[in-house]
Order: structure tokens, then sequence, then C-alpha cells
């Protein structure tokens, strides 16, 4: 017998490949989402009395192919499919790794990958790319998105739907995209895998604060892209800050789930591998002398990370690699974390007056209104404080963060 919570993490974690092989597959992105939904709820029922395949990924790939082929034939509709041996019974990883590598023969080896640079195709507007590959790939649900992107739900999965319609009349290929096709596109799905980092390491919905397994498939991927362009400053700067990011995840959390922010971390649970392999694609990013938005946010993730201990921070450059970032990439947001080291390193008042004017363009985001609570309760404004932290409250996206803004409340005389 396997547990449930077990079984729905296994598809979690193979759904990204699993969606890719069958899309390889049927050329439908639709097509492909049902069949993974149909092979979902077999294994739902198969694995929770045989237990996990020696291979998930692999198990879900053929059933849910043999079950659109199968759906197909019923309605006598030609599908081109050569027919694929039965369902496989579980532990037979012989088979499993047959399909693989039938499923995998190109010279292009990451179905993933390919799905990604897919979803970010020229044809496709960047809000349209942005909410396809975070529905596809990620697996994201809509209210999901469009919580993170402060959009209706309705608005948002109208984008989905004309991305998929427009991939449809562009006639897209689904296929490895030369070396051309690739520079091109290279931006837009490093973008990408930073979006799918983002949501591991900080959910928008769901009971789990972190999903570590999204911020590995993320590091995974980029890792992947690098191996493609290995001088790319940019992609050398996304690989490090992912790494130095994911690096504190053990510490992030406590034994209860309760998000410890980053002063309070039990530095000796920080991963120190991760740290060494990202300060080092860091220096050699730095070394090729061109100034990227990821290089810079890896450089401030750095000096987190050789800091010994909280007060050692350097948080003075810290604010000025941030304000380097607001001239590279400007943003609100940019802005707010700016505004956390400028309260460290030239106190409270300063940082309040820097995000006093994005209010309007925060209003609805969780970590403005958390931020600025904290400044105001520092500059002993108490009631102005809670009411911050109160609207904080209602925007919070997981109980980790609801519980990290009521342990301030309480704080607050």
């Amino acid at each position: 017998m396997t547990d449930r919570a077990a079984i729905e993490a296994a598809l979690v974690v193979a759904r990204p490949r699993v969606i890719a092989a069958l899309l390889r597959a049927f050329r439908d992105l639709d097509t492909a989402e049902d069949a993974f939904q149909e092979a979902s709820l077999r294994a739902l029922e198969r694995w929770a009395d045989k237990g996990l395949p020696g291979d998930p990924t692999a198990w879900l790939v053929l059933v849910g192919r043999n079950a659109t082929f199968d759906a197909k034939r019923h309605s006598k509709r030609h599908t081109g499919l050569d027919d694929l041996p039965a369902e496989p019974a579980s532990g037979q990883t012989d088979s499993e790794g047959s399909l693989v590598s039938r499923l995998d023969d190109a010279d292009y080896r990451d179905d993933v990958l390919r799905l990604l640079f897919v979803c970010c195709h020229p044809e496709l507007p960047p809000a349209q790319q942005i909410a396809l590959a975070l529905r596809v790939v990620c697996g994201l649900s809509v209210k999901e998105i469009a919580r993170a992107f402060l959009v209706s739900e309705s608005a948002l999965e109208q984008r989905i739907t004309r991305a998929k319609a427009r991939i449809g009349e562009a006639r897209i290929p689904f296929e490895a995209p030369g070396p051309s096709a690739r520079r091109e596109r290279v931006a837009a799905v490093a973008a990408m895998v930073y979006l799918l980092f983002n949501e591991g390491y900080s959910a928008t919905g769901g009971e789990a604060h972190i999903r570590v397994t999204l911020c590995d498939e993320a590091i995974r991927l980029s890792r992947l892209l690098l191996g493609f362009f290995p001088d790319d400053p940019s992609l050398l700067g996304l690989t490090a800050l992912l790494l130095l990011q994911h690096a504190r995840a053990a510490a992030r959390l406590d034994a209860g789930g309760d998000i410890v922010l980053l002063d309070r971390q039990d530095r000796g649970l920080w991963d120190r591998s991760q740290i060494d392999e990202g300060l080092a694609l860091l220096e050699t990013g730095v070394l090729l002398g061109r100034a990227d938005p990821y290089l810079v946010q890896a450089a401030i993730a750095a000096l987190h990370a050789q800091a010994r201990r909280a007060e050692d921070t350097d948080w003075a450059q810290i604010d000025l690699l941030y304000a380097t970032l607001e001239q590279l990439r400007p943003s609100p947001v940019v802005t707010l974390n700016r505004a956390v080291a400028v309260s460290k390193s030239r106190g409270p008042a300063a940082a309040l007056a820097l995000i006093e004017p994005l209010e309007g363009r925060l209003a609805d985001y969780f970590h403005f209104h958390g931020v600025k609570g904290s400044l105001l309760a520092d500059l002993g404004r108490s009631a102005d404080a809670r009411r911050s932290l109160g609207r904080a409250l209602e925007l919070a996206k997981t109980p980790a963060e609801a519980a990290q803004i009521q342990l301030r409340l309480d704080e607050i005389p």
C-alpha cells in the first residue's frame, strides 16, 4: 500500500516530463494534458494498491499514450501512432527504461527543455508565453498563476487558450529548435526557468510554502541551458543565483513548517557545496565583463552566503547592488527588496520613504505590506504597523506566510 500523499508528490515530480513526452507524441497540448490526467487517475488507483513503479515517469507516459490511443481507435480516428506494449506492472524497470529510450532518441535530449522552447516561440506574446509555460510545464493552476500576476482567473484562462490556439494556427513544430532559434529564444526560456524556481522557492498557493522538486527541476534546466551556452553571462548568473538561493532550503522552515527569516536561520544547515558551485559560476560570469540582472542578483545572494553571521552581512554593498539592478531591470519589487537593505544600512525611516511611492502599484502584493508593516513597527508606529500587517495577513498565499505575519503582529505592543 502507498500513501496518497506520496503518490501525489510523485505525480508532481513526473508531470513536466510526462506532459512534454506526450506532447511530442500527440502534437497537441490539450490532448497531452488530457492524457496525463487520465494516467494520473489510473496511477492513484493502481499505485495505492501495488506501490510506485520503478520509473513513474515512464509508467505515466506509457499509460497516457495507450489510453489516448485506445480512445481514438475506439472512435475510429486514425492517430498515426504505433501500437505500444500493454500497461507495465509495478517494478518492470526494463520495459520502462526501454520506453524512455524510445521516447527520447533525438539529439536534443530533454523533452521539458524542448517544451519550454515551444512555449517561448516568438509567435506568442510574452504574456502568453509565461502563462502557457507556468500552466503546462510547471503544472500551476489557473488560480495560482492569476494570483501571482495580479490578473483575474478569466483573463488568465483566455491567455492560455489564445496561446494554444496560436500554436495550432501557426503550425509551430513540437521538435528541437536549431542553434539559431535556440539563441533567439534562450532569454525567454531562462526567464521561464527563473519563474519555475520562484514558484518552488515561495509557492503562490497550496499548503507547502517551499516546493523543493520545482527548485531542483529549475536548477537542472538551468544547467542544461548553460551546457548549450557555457559563455553566456546571463545563464551563468541565473544558475549561480538558483544554487545560492536553494542552498538555504534546509534552514528556511522550522520543524513546524513556519518560515525562518534570513537573519534567524541556522547557517550550519546551508548547503556549502551548492554555495561553492554558485560562487564559482558567479566569478566566471563577472569575468566576462557584461552587466546582467541575473549576475547582479547572484552577487546579492553571494553576499548573504558569505556572511558567517547575520550581523556580518554587507548591507551597504547589497544596497548598491540593488541600485544597479534598478537601472538594469526597473521594477517596484526590486525597489521593495532594496528597501530591506536600506533599512539595515540607513535605518527604517529611509527605507519607508523609498517604498511609500510604490503603494498604488503594489496594493495587492503580500510582501509590500509585510515590509511596510515591519518598518512602521521599527519606527514605533504600532497602529499603522498593525494595519499594514493585517493587510499582509489577508494577502498571504500559504499557511507559512500567514503564520509569519501573525508572529510579527503578536510582537507589536
